[in-house]
């Protein structure tokens, strides 16, 4: 406390504030009475300067933790949400995310030991993205729990929980956000101008708002992220309707609203939504729409706003409050904190490791297992074959942290299998016909794996250092989304150099390739021998002769001075090798089966990405089919006449159609994390019984798809496709079958206020134990513009071999809501209904009992 004596005017006296036995409330309301009107302003942007007469310390607001702590050094990788979303499994995620706020409490208190608090290693943590999955060409939809709105609220609220902590606890664990809010989920390339307008009023309220209300009515989330585009003209960080309307007078949220990042820039900048003329109108608007704290800089000219009578104090006041209380609830200001107790040891723990390994077992779907490829039998010869089969790095997703050590399927299957027993091809790259073979693992410094990276926040590369920092992965770095290239760094303005020492292995030429926006400088030995700005496409800017056992000395220099929108720099390096693919046949030929490990990664699908590859544009897809080359692969494999397993690594659904007729099994692997390639090879021989199900659609054809900018949800996702798909929303195969006996209602009518069980019978025919989910659909017949059905309840169950349990699902008011066209609100409506229930969302499959809600 020594820091707030400065400010007492008696010595030994505490301010209202200061005292911990008051509530967050009282103390907030206190604090922001002692404030100026400028040291308010700078407590409304995420990076929050300290305030020393008032023991206020510096604070940044943001962090990250979709699938794991995020971009803040080594921490448990989970697999990616979409992948954690196939779990059905909320209990589960729950724990993982207690897992992870464990993680960050401790990553916390070691940081603020080491000095002043940088971004990402706050309390504030920026997830879970409970956006709706519309459609699979959007890079972010990895970042989702997928197409459905009750899946992704459960999974959302877990999510919540999991970070927060018990809500009768004296101070909160963590703080989430719900995001983006709303009506948000591609493009990409156009969303600082983009406009979904001509929402209609059903799709609004039983699609793209449930998620949201559940999370701030029933999970208590405390803050809510807005979105880039516009929502029927107004940008959705200054929407009326939105903040003030919905989220705050209706469903009487309390807590913070914070914008995506940049997103207020979007409301003046040229080329962007253009509805306000300037940074002091759009704050305003943005502060009086309800918008608390800028990820940005616009907030700075608060007082200028003010002072012109755009705002006034007393509305700033408002908000400041809300960011008080929420530090305040955190222990941010306080000593002796519980949560500050949890060691550093969880980080990265065997026991998180574990919980790594259950979720992404879970994770993985079966989509396809003609004549019972899968399990492999272990005495069988396997080709691994494919560009994801050893690719680290791809495992992670996106807003990732970094695990100490991430198994691939190809470590995996030689820990098991007999050298003899395994052969392994890269066989083609994941877009081109030319695949980059790195050696950037043969780079290190000082016996330290990798580039030493040390950047500066001026661009002459001068003064103390910003940070410092071994980067051991090929470069990709961009500040889109406002993401730095490490923590302390300027988003613009700044300065790198990586440098490390390369030692050949071999005589051959060995290829620098880079993508950039900015300057780079590449010298070898101390002498510049290349640079170059805007490089695309991974551009060779120089070649190595590299002579054998020979150590040359690598610098990289950066500069970005650039007011664009964001910097860039990727970079790897090593051996160009045209694709040969009846090489790799020629090599696999004598295998009993093929496993091809393929799919997309991180690098082609993500958030506002400077890629532009055939299929691919600025973070999202333009087709959702396999890139050619891999099919090309895949069906010259096909003339060996061996039984193949397709092993598909993507953050979204794939047009599989071809695939499916040509390869015998398709296992979905998603972005798994640390322990996928050990989960996956479980399941391929046999160790695991797999039971993920599919939360979004898998499509035939492009061409099934509507237009990716329109939000109708008209044609999209199983609750209003026409067409059959190829794998359907809630999809999963076993090595076991389950059987679902007549379920028994408790009561055959539904009224407000009481609930309703539903007793369903599952039967494990097969011979192996394994764990189904359990589906539970509602249908309205005759509602001829509602969904075909949607889902309403679900449970994981593990039922041994032979055996049959009982799973007993409750209903209540929240199941039967559907949305009423008279008010144009979701309502218990009278009439007749049907509870779908099955394994799948498969309308044909599923078994049905009426009900009916008076």
């Amino acid at each position: 406390m020594a820091t707030f004596i400065a400010a007492l005017p008696i010595m030994g006296q505490k301010y209202p504030y200061q005292d911990q036995t008051l509530t967050a409330e009282q103390r907030a309301t206190d604090l922001v009475t002692r404030l100026t009107l400028e040291e308010k302003v700078a407590l409304m942007q995420n990076a929050s300067p300290a305030i020393p007469r008032l023991g206020i310390k510096a604070y940044d607001w943001w962090n990250e933790a979709l699938h794991g702590v995020g971009r803040a050094g080594t921490a448990t990788v989970f697999p990616q949400a979409i992948g954690m979303a196939a779990s059905f499994d909320d209990n589960l995620l729950y724990q993982v995310f207690t897992a992870i706020s464990d993680e960050a409490r401790a990553k916390y208190v070691k940081a603020r030991e080491q000095g002043e608090l940088k971004r990402y290693q706050g309390l504030t943590f920026w997830t879970p993205n409970v956006n709706i999955f519309r459609d699979p060409r959007w890079g972010r939809g990895q970042e989702t729990y997928g197409e459905d709105p009750y899946l992704t609220s459960q999974m959302g609220m877990a999510v919540v929980r999991g970070l927060q902590g018990p809500e009768n606890a004296k101070y909160n664990k963590l703080h989430a956000c719900a995001k983006h809010f709303a009506v948000h989920s591609g493009p990409e390339w156009n969303r600082h101008e983009f406009n979904a307008e001509n929402i209609s009023p059903r799709d609004l309220w039983e699609t793209y708002l449930p998620a949201f209300k559940d999370l701030v009515q029933k999970a208590h989330v405390k803050e809510v992220m807005c979105a880039y585009n516009r929502l029927e003209g107004e940008p959705c960080c200054g929407n009326n309707r939105l903040l003030t309307q919905i989220l705050r007078n209706e469903w009487g949220y309390q807590g913070i609203i914070v914008s995506d990042c940049g997103a207020i820039s979007d409301f003046w900048r040229k080329g962007d939504h253009e509805t306000h003329p300037d940074k002091a109108h759009a704050s305003a608007g943005a502060v009086l729409s309800g918008t608390d704290l800028e990820c940005g800089n616009n907030y700075a000219s608060l007082p200028d706003a003010v002072r012109s009578g755009l705002i006034s104090e007393e509305q700033i006041n408002t908000s400041v409050k809300r960011l008080l209380k929420a530090r305040f609830e955190l222990g941010e200001m306080d000593q002796n904190v519980c949560w500050d107790s949890i060691p550093y040891s969880v980080v990265d723990s065997e026991k998180h490791k574990a919980l790594a390994l259950q979720i992404a077992r879970e994770s993985l779907v079966l989509l396809q297992n003609r004549n019972n490829v899968l399990p492999l039998k272990k005495d069988l010869k396997i080709a691994l074959i494919g560009p994801n089969a050893a690719d680290s790095v791809m495992h992670w997703g996106n807003y990732n942290g970094y695990p100490s050590h991430t198994e691939t399927l190809y470590e995996a299957m030689k820990k098991r299998l007999p050298a003899e027993q395994l052969i392994y091809d890269t066989g083609c790259d994941r877009t081109t016909s030319v695949t980059l073979e790195s050696v950037f693992s043969q780079c290190s410094l000082q016996g330290k794996q990798g580039f030493k990276s040390t950047y500066w926040n001026n661009i002459r590369q001068e003064g103390t250092p910003a940070a410092i920092v071994q980067t051991t992965t090929p470069f990709h770095f961009t500040t889109l989304g406002a993401t730095v290239f490490a923590p302390g760094v300027n988003i613009t303005d700044f300065s790198a150099r990586y440098e490390s020492v390369f030692t050949a292995d071999k005589t051959e030429n060995i290829g620098f390739h880079f993508q950039t926006q900015g300057i780079i400088r590449l010298s070898v030995n101390g002498k510049e021998v290349a640079s170059g700005k805007y490089l695309q496409n991974n551009a060779n800017l120089y070649t190595l002769k590299a002579e054998a056992g020979k150590s040359y000395d690598i610098r990289i220099d950066f500069i970005f001075n650039s007011k664009d929108r964001a910097a860039q720099l990727d970079f790897d390096m090593g051996r160009n090798i045209p694709v040969n693919l009846q090489a790799s046949v020629e090599k696999v030929k004598n295998a009993d089966v093929i496993v091809f490990a393929g799919g997309i990664s991180p690098t082609l699908e993500g958030e506002e990405m400077p890629v532009n590859v055939e299929g691919f544009k600025g973070g999202d897809r333009t087709t959702i089919e396999l890139p050619a080359i891999q099919r090309q692969m895949i069906r010259e494999l096909k003339k060996l006449g061996k039984p193949i397993v397709f092993i598909n690594f993507s953050g979204s659904a794939m047009g599989l159609a071809p695939e499916s007729e040509i390869c015998d099994g398709i296992l979905q692997a998603w972005y798994p994390g640390q322990a996928g390639g050990t989960a996956i090879a479980d399941v391929l021989l046999g160790e695991y019984n797999p039971s993920g199900k599919l939360p979004i659609t898998f499509y035939t054809r492009t061409e099934q798809l509507p237009d990716f900018e329109d939000y109708s949800m008209k044609g999209r996702t199983y609750r209003y496709m026409t067409e059959a798909p190829l794998f359907c929303f809630g999809h999963g195969l076993s090595y076991t079958q389950f059987v679902y006996g007549k379920a028994r209602i408790s009561s055959p009518t539904f009224s407000k206020g009481n609930t309703l069980t539903l007793t369903v019978p599952v039967t494990n025919n097969g011979n192996k134990d394994g764990e189904e989910v359990v589906q539970i659909y509602l249908r309205r017949p005759g509602d001829t513009d509602a969904p075909s059905h949607t889902l309403r309840a679900f449970q994981r169950v593990y039922i041994p071999k032979g055996e049959t349990k009982e799973v007993v699902l409750t209903l209540s008011d929240d199941n039967f809501l559907w949305f009423d066209t008279q008010t144009n609100a979701m309502n218990l409506i009278e009439g007749n209904y049907e509870l779908l229930y099955g394994g799948t969302s498969d309308i044909d499959s599923l078994h049905k009992i009426q009900v009916k809600v008076l």
